[in-house]
């Protein structure tokens, strides 16, 4: 892995999402199976209203999770910035899908009951992760939940291959999302019943305040 930042972000988003949509047949073919279902229930069993549910799908890809989301009766909305998956998402789903960058989001406020941020935030350079914090948080109805699952690092940042990203530590993103005002629900590792030095990925569920608190 290379870690020198050396672009604007935009720069580094743009060769990002150009990485995916050159390969968007070979992503699609190679994730449709994946079971991620773990990481989808820790949003479901949080949300309020339980369904339907507005839900983003932020990185949504071809539309795997997207596709789930409809099936089990929410109202979920894609979001992608590359093209080619903003076109399968659509065929594959029926959904609304919205093709957008992480660093030019334009979201509706106080629209959404969750966020699944399913591998996607990690794309986010650090100097501009507290703005897009603070975008997905105002696009969350009060106690909208956010889930979000990242590779675990040592908070290095930079190229992996044509990809741009964060490797953060727990303590670092646990510490961004406070500081966007988040509080946090649950966190673990994954994939599940691993040591973990076999778990790569770190998941977590935040809630924005606000609104009617669920009965403990």
């Amino acid at each position: 892995m290379s870690f020198q930042q050396e672009n604007p972000p935009q720069e580094l988003e743009t060769q990002t999402v150009g990485h995916y949509e050159g390969r968007a047949r070979i992503f699609w073919e190679g994730t449709r199976d994946h079971d991620v279902s773990q990481n989808r229930e820790a949003l479901l069993r949080h949300l309020q209203p339980q369904a339907p549910a507005r839900i983003l799908d932020l990185g949504c890809g071809p539309g795997r999770d997207l596709a789930f989301f409809k099936q089990v009766g929410h109202e979920p909305v894609g979001l992608d910035g590359a093209p080619s998956f903003c076109k399968m998402a659509r065929e594959h789903t029926g959904c609304e899908v919205w093709q957008q960058h992480f660093l030019s989001l334009e979201l509706p406020h106080e629209h959404f009951d969750g966020i699944f941020a399913n591998a996607s935030l990690f794309h986010v350079p650090r100097v501009d992760l507290p703005r897009v914090l603070g975008q997905l948080s105002s696009s969350l109805k009060p106690s909208g939940v956010l889930f979000s699952s990242n590779p675990r690092g040592d908070d290095r940042e930079g190229w992996n291959g044509q990809r741009y990203g964060v490797w953060h530590s727990e303590p670092s993103w646990q510490r961004y999302l406070g500081e966007a005002g988040f509080e946090a629900l649950e966190d673990y590792y994954r994939p599940t019943g691993k040591p973990r030095d076999e778990q790569p990925w770190y998941a977590s569920v935040w809630r924005k305040p606000g609104g009617i608190q669920p009965a403990s």
